[in-house]
């Protein structure tokens, strides 16, 4: 039996290459007769980019930015493919990581770090930059990024504002003249790890919003700054941010940078598995198991774990989801693509306890899962 080990980062606790390492020590504990692949996999969130880093041999360059905050910090990026291609993790600059938890505040958080991260790329020449933008700390619209390369947000009578969202309510007009041109003549590529549009009940500001930190009058406010930002934008250049599919990734990082920049939007995990080549080693696996902290019927809506499942099936390939959480109920529609779904907790614990020992948690579940396979061998 060769098994295909793909799973996703376990979200505030292990990375997807640590879990993968963990399922695959407890298969080797169960002494099951198998050979193996580790292929951790990332959708466009927080860890996608270290993931491509890796996987094409690249190169690490720190840079000082500011954080969402505006603090100065270093973050980081790679290149790959002959230093040609710029991977960057908006989660490195402007990430929610990077916060306190008092600190959480998507009123007055920034972008601009990624920008400058942008910049940075730029000076080394590189003709295309991939964008991982899960994992932010904001709801700006890329406006942040935007003026970091050049971009002026001016009010009706000609004054630069601050692009923060509290002050979006004020923008008139998008003044593109000073814009950075070398970031028009790469090829943008930017890793959606969500399909919501920019605006309504299912945009950035009332979906994502109150994840960062926003109360109810702030969504409000986050809400009419993306909305004067669409309407000034589609002014402007005659593009709609709001019909935008992905738009309301990062806090609308995506519609921003799609109707100003004519960056391409992907659907994360495809792209992730398209360009890693994950469909050459899926044809040698008997079995694909694949994971992340939860799998529930908002899996289905384009998560990686289903981005794996989906082409295992395909092939007619057995596929075991691991989760710290799963449906108490068969989720028909779950089982057409997961064969099985296996809680790695098996005992009630505190949601810091559960974190904390998720590790150990997929080594034992897997050593388990193991030990079954072994058996209906025999």
């Amino acid at each position: 039996m060769h098994i295909l080990i793909a799973p996703n980062a376990f979200k505030n606790s292990l990375s997807a290459t640590a879990a993968a390492e963990a399922i695959s020590k407890g298969l080797k504990k169960s002494k099951l007769e198998h050979t193996s692949e580790c292929f951790p996999i990332g959708d466009g969130g927080d860890g996608t980019a270290d993931l491509l880093i890796k996987k094409f041999n690249g190169i690490i360059v720190n840079a000082g930015v500011h954080d969402p905050s505006g603090r100065k910090i270093i973050a980081s990026f790679g290149l790959i493919d002959g230093a040609q291609t710029a991977v960057i993790e908006l989660a490195s600059a402007s990430g929610i990581k990077l916060l306190q938890l008092h600190e959480h505040n998507p009123v007055k958080a920034t972008t601009f770090g990624t920008g400058e991260l942008i910049k940075h790329a730029l000076n080394k020449n590189v003709t295309k930059i991939i964008l991982c933008i899960g994992g932010s700390a904001t709801v700006d619209g890329g406006t942040g990024i935007l003026n970091a390369l050049g971009v002026w947000f001016k009010d009706a009578i000609g004054n630069i504002i601050n692009p923060l969202p509290e002050y979006l309510s004020s923008l008139d007009v998008i003044d593109l003249s000073s814009i950075d041109k070398r970031i028009l003549n790469v090829q943008l590529v930017v890793l959606c790890d969500v399909k919501n549009t920019l605006l309504g009940e299912t945009g950035a500001a009332k979906i994502f919003g109150p994840q960062k930190g926003a109360n109810a009058s702030d969504v409000i406010t986050l809400e009419h700054g993306l909305t004067k930002l669409r309407d000034v934008v589609f002014e402007a250049t005659g593009k709609d941010m709001a019909l935008t599919k992905h738009g309301g990734a990062a806090g609308g990082v995506a519609a921003g940078l799609s109707a100003l920049l004519n960056s391409k939007l992907v659907h994360g995990i495809e792209y992730f598995l398209d360009i890693t080549g994950f469909n050459n080693s899926l044809q040698n696996a008997d079995l694909l198991i694949t994971g992340e902290g939860s799998i529930d019927a908002q899996t289905l809506e384009g998560k990686a774990p289903f981005g794996v499942a989906y082409r295992a099936k395909e092939k007619g390939i057995h596929v075991i989801g691991m989760a710290g959480k799963v449906p108490e109920k068969t989720d028909r529609r779950l089982h057409q693509y997961f064969d099985e779904l296996l809680a790695i907790n098996n005992e009630d614990a505190s949601l810091d306890e559960a974190l904390k020992n998720t590790y150990a948690n997929l080594v034992r579940t897997a050593n388990e899962l193991g030990k079954i396979l072994a058996v209906k061998k025999l």
